[in-house]
Order: structure tokens, then C-alpha cells, then sequence
């Protein structure tokens, strides 16, 4: 009986023009995490009303923003 092992694939690294899109993305979705925590309320409002400051109220207190 003959037992074949094979081993995984070695890694790839990825190259930066692999990966710039994806930390291009990610920054920008920090970004609008951040702006929808910190500051989605008064004359930047993009959303009208209070919605996004009550949902996100909570957490705007537990990072530090002031608010009230």
C-alpha cells in the first residue's frame, strides 16, 4: 500500500498593487465609521433627524465624544 502526503501550497505574498485597493477601501470605510460616530449630527448632517446619532449614541460616549 503506497501512502501519498501532499503538503499545502506555499503562500503568495501579496504585492501593494494587490493590496492598495483593499487598504484603500478599508481607510475609507473607517473614515465613514468614524464621521458617522463622531460627528453625523448639526450643520454636517447628512442624514436628516436624529436617527444615526441615537443608533450610534452609545458608542459615540464610549470613544469619547462629546454630544450633549
Amino acid at each position: 500500500m503506497t501512502h501519498i502526503i501532499t503538503h499545502p501550497a506555499p503562500a503568495v505574498p501579496l504585492t501593494a498593487g494587490e493590496l492598495l485597493p483593499w487598504v484603500v477601501f478599508v481607510g475609507l470605510l473607517s473614515l465613514m465609521t468614524l464621521y458617522f460616530v463622531g460627528a453625523e449630527q448639526g450643520a454636517t448632517s447628512l442624514v436628516q433627524g436624529s436617527a444615526v446619532h441615537e443608533f450610534v449614541h452609545d458608542g459615540r460616549h464610549l470613544l469619547g465624544f462629546p454630544c450633549h
